[in-house]
Order: structure tokens, then sequence, then C-alpha cells
């Protein structure tokens, strides 16, 4: 009877959200003809994480202070759950970590979503200002390894096994020093195999040239008028790239390869295979500066091919501010596409990857441009957030001025937002009726994993000067999933670069992507989440990193499944 009753009612189509009393609200979902409403649970205070970036903000607004902080997920001793580490500033005259307000903090995961802090004894308290990190195992030992990314000072810290980490920066030669140069900007990093030799190499993401003595002023002429200057007052930078050598050591090959040709003011970083050759390419967002895309040639060098690809600009021939970045799947075409974060009344970009290396611009028709008009954005992800099968949008929400009283048509202190994938190729902005996302701030890094392994994606971000947000995902009516750990044995022990192409019961084809560098400046959890809907896994097929391809069957949904790299000659 309240079947027929609800198919009386629902003439116009299924309902999106059940935003109505919360009885007909399960009923309804009961019932089959109300999808899930994705929610959230801020539980920082209660977890034990504490964080607060320090971002020592001056009234002279020098151009480092509104950058910060990354944020890293990932199981540092090996016991099945995700661990959290933050980045931070330092004193801004010094650049030096002058108290241990500056420090930066790792959190141990404790289980039950109770985390304590273990910096100290972890020895990652870290040097310099600090600003994004890069998680991954450089050296195939079993064990996740640390990559800080800073103004004055980069960091590569070596997991010793034993609940600390050994500084081995200069020996390893991953300073982000250039001759001439100097120590260069540098903003986030991410590691993937781009030669297919099975070790992890380094793409560093540089921002721009700064120098406290030499920082321009801008703003109005009067007290308490001075902004943060706009990224044309300074000039850009190279982004590198380190050779794995498999010796704990890396080789400097920017300018060999053709990435350090390539002059910018990068920010974010996607790393995946965008023309399906084999080899893993690199996109990065720049601000206020045309993007780079560079094609793998498989070869030891890159072809930078954005404009021709269709995502160097917008399709109105503009740059924009661009922030974080992350590839994923989003139409179900199997072919990785880019998402984008800017500030407000700039719209995020989403370029929808139309294969043979080309990219349109989507974001208008898929309800991106208008949704996202008043927004700022920083850290961000394509992830399944309710387990239907499609990849939706968090976005981490802010602007760069916190001047607020000077931009009330753009409130500098922002939400983070959620945009809910339709599935039929648009996204619609459900922030409004997601629990747990109320709070404001100057919101930045974001990072995103299944804290407590239940099967849905949580996230942990970071807000300048105000405690950061541990959302636990508590998505109502969530679907089915499946959480792979892959142990390379030929390829990189993290499996970071495969490709997994899940087909369901169903018959549909899901596929989704092995990384770690997501958004702005973060490092997410390198397992692969698999959101099933109401279906199960049929068949899961593996790409390797080099193309060795391994087919699992009879696998259950609602599991986490460790999958070690099988092959033969």
């Amino acid at each position: 009877m309240f079947r027929a009753w609800a198919l009386a009612y629902l003439k116009v189509g299924r309902i999106r959200r059940c935003a109505i009393p919360s009885l007909i609200s399960i009923l309804l979902i009961e019932a089959g003809f109300c999808e899930t409403r994705i929610r959230f649970q801020e539980i920082a205070a209660d977890s034990g994480i504490d964080f607060v970036v320090d971002n020592s903000e001056t009234e002279q607004k020098f151009q480092i202070e509104p950058m910060i902080a990354g944020v890293a997920l990932f199981d540092f001793n090996n016991d099945g759950l995700l661990d959290v580490f933050f980045c931070n500033g330092a004193d801004i005259w010094t650049l030096e970590k002058t108290g241990e307000k500056y420090f930066n903090r790792l959190y141990i995961n404790l289980g039950d979503l109770k985390f304590a802090d273990v910096t100290a004894a972890a020895g990652v308290r870290g040097q310099g200002y600090s600003m994004g990190a890069a998680a991954g195992d450089y050296d195939n030992d079993g064990w996740t390894d640390l990559y800080v990314t800073g103004v004055n000072r980069n960091i590569l810290y070596r997991n010793l096994r034993n609940g600390r980490f050994e500084d081995v920066t200069s020996r390893a030669g991953v300073t982000a020093s250039v001759e001439g140069l100097g120590k260069l900007w540098s903003v986030g990093a991410g590691w993937f195999d781009f030669d297919n030799d099975g070790d992890l190499d380094l793409f560093v993401v540089n921002y721009c040239v700064w120098s406290r003595d030499k920082d321009s002023r801008c703003g109005a002429n009067k007290p308490g008028y001075r902004t943060y200057c706009h990224p044309k007052m300074y000039d850009p930078l190279p982004n590198l790239l380190y050779r794995n050598e498999g010796n704990g050591t890396f080789t400097d090959i920017s300018v060999e390869s053709g990435i350090g040709s390539h002059w910018g003011k990068g920010m974010g970083l996607a790393l995946a295979d965008f023309d399906a050759d084999g080899y893993l390419d690199a996109f990065v967002s720049n601000d206020a500066w045309r993007n780079f895309l560079f094609r793998n040639l498989g070869t030891g060098r890159f072809e930078e091919i954005a404009m021709g690809a269709g995502v160097a600009y917008t399709d109105s021939a503009r740059p924009v501010s661009g922030m974080g970045a992350d590839a994923g799947d989003y139409d179900g075409d199997t072919l990785p596409d880019i998402f984008m974060t800017a500030l407000s009344n700039e719209t995020f970009p989403l370029f929808k990857n139309l294969g043979n290396r080309l990219f349109r611009d989507d974001r208008f028709q898929s309800g991106l441009g208008v949704d996202t008009l008043p927004w700022g954005g920083w850290g961000l992800g394509m992830v399944d957030l309710d387990n239907d099968g499609d990849l939706d949008l968090f976005t981490a929400g802010g602007h760069v001025q916190t001047n607020e009283e000077l931009y009330s048509n753009r409130p500098s202190q922002q939400t983070n937002r959620v945009f809910e994938n339709l599935g039929n190729g648009r996204f619609e902005d459900v922030t409004l009726q997601c629990e747990g996302l109320t709070a404001i701030g100057l919101h930045r890094g974001a990072a995103f994993g299944d804290l407590n392994n239940d099967g849905l994606l949580d996230v942990v971000v970071t807000r300048l000067n105000a405690p950061a947000e541990v959302l636990r995902n508590s998505t109502e009516a969530a679907g089915n999933y499946l959480l792979l750990q892959l142990e390379g044995t030929r390829s990189n022990r993290s499996g970071l670069g495969s490709e997994v192409r899940v087909t369901l019961d169903s018959g549909r084809e899901l596929v989704r992507l092995a990384r770690s560098a997501v958004g702005y400046g973060g490092s997410s959890d390198s397992r692969v989440h698999v959101g099933l809907g109401s279906s199960g896994p049929r068949s899961v097929k593996i790409v390797w990193p080099g193309g060795k391809t391994q087919v699992l069957e009879g696998l259950r949904a609602n599991t986490l499944v460790k999958v070690k790299e099988a092959y033969s000659d």
C-alpha cells in the first residue's frame, strides 16, 4: 500500500534525497524510491586530534601566509589503521619552528576513531615553513615513508619501522634546491613510477619566487586594508622530477625529462595515465597561469600538451586561480577526467577526457559552473562518498584573503562543500543537506580515507588558525563497497599507479586508480576504495604499472581485500 502511494506521489521521478521528516525518509529509502543522503559527523574534539595550523599571520600579509597547510592519511606502523600527519607553519621572521605551536604533527590511530599525538616519539616535528605532504614507500621495504614540502625546507622522512622516522633528505638528494635559484618554494608533491621500473619516483610542485624582504605591498594604502598580492606580482618556478635510483638516492632529471622546461605557479597535482598508453602522466594546476599536462612518452621524457589537449585554460580561454587537482572517472566511460578548485567568482573547472589526448571543459554542462561560482576551494577529492558507484566531489572551502570586512560579497571563511554525482554527467551541490558541513573557516588541505575501516570514506581538513576537522562519514543507506590493499612485487610495493577495473553483478564496469597524491598539498589513503551500489563484485581486474594484469573472482562485497601482485614470465 505504501509503495503504491509512493509511486503515485513520485510522478516526477526518483527523489534525489529525503530532505523530509525522518520517518517518511526511512520508508522511502526502504521502498527504493529515495537515494542515499551523504552526511558527516565532526569528531575532532572527541577523537583526540587537536591540531591547529599556525601560519604566523602578520599585518604585512606575506604571500606564504595563506597557502598552508597540507594533511596526509597513511598507515605508518602497518597496523591496518590510517594515521594522520599535519603540516604547519613557522615564525614568519625566521622561517623556523621556534615553538611547539609550529610543529608538524603526527597522530597515531588507536582504533575506534581515537588518536594520540606521537610527533616527538616519531621525530617528525619538522623544520622550516611547511606546506604539503606526500606518503609513499620509496624504498620498497613495506613501510610507508613521507615527503614534506615547504618554503625553505623540504624533508624526506624514511620510515625506520619502529615508530620513528629518519631525515634522509640530503643523502637522498631531494632538497628541491636548484643551481642559480636556490631552494624552491614547494607546495606539494606526489609519488609515482613514471618509468615502470618498480620503484616510486617523486614529482615536486613549485609555486613562485618569494622573499620576505622583497614582498610587494598590495591593497589600499591605509591601516587594515593591506591584502595578499595577486600571483602576477611574483615570478614563476619550474617543477621538479626526481628519478628513484633504487639505492636510497634520487637523481634530478627535471631538465632532461622536459618537466623543468616549463615554468609556472604550481599548486595541485594529479597523476594518471590520461592517454591509456601504459605510462603515468602528470597534470599540474597553476595559479592564474595556464595549467600543464605532461604526457609521459615512455622514454624518460615528457611532452607538455595542455594547450592541444584543452586543459591549459577553461573554455573561456582564461586561466583561473588553480588550487587543488584530482583525477578520476566521474562519468563512467573508464577514462580519467580532471577536476580543479579555484577561487570565488571563477568556477571550478571539470575537464572530461574524450580520449585521443583531448579534453572538454564540462563545468557548465555538469552543473558545476553555476554551483561553484560563489565559492573558493583548495583541497579536493573525486571520491565516492555514498558508495553508489559514482565519484562525488568534495572541496575544502575558503578564500585566499583573510580580511573578512573587505569581502562582504565573497566571505573569506566558508564551509566545505559536497557536489553529489547524479550519475548522468551532472553534479548537484548538496552541502546544505549534508549534516556535519556547517563549520566555516579558511579551509585548506583535505585528505580522504577510511579511518575506521567501515567502508565509508572519511575526510580530514585543515583550517588556518583554527582546529582541524575530522569528518566521519555517516552516510545513511550507503551502498556496498570493496576496499583493496595492493602489494606490488615487480611493481612498486604500494601498487601506486595501478588501475582497478571492477565488473559488478549488474554488468556495470567501474574503474578506480591507486593513487595518494590528491587535492592541494595532500596525500590520501593509497588503498583503492570502490563503491558498488546495491550490487556485488563479479570480477576484479588489476592492471599493475607496466601493464601486467591480474583477475580476481569470488570476492565478497563489504570486505577489505589484500592483493599481492602475481606474475609469470
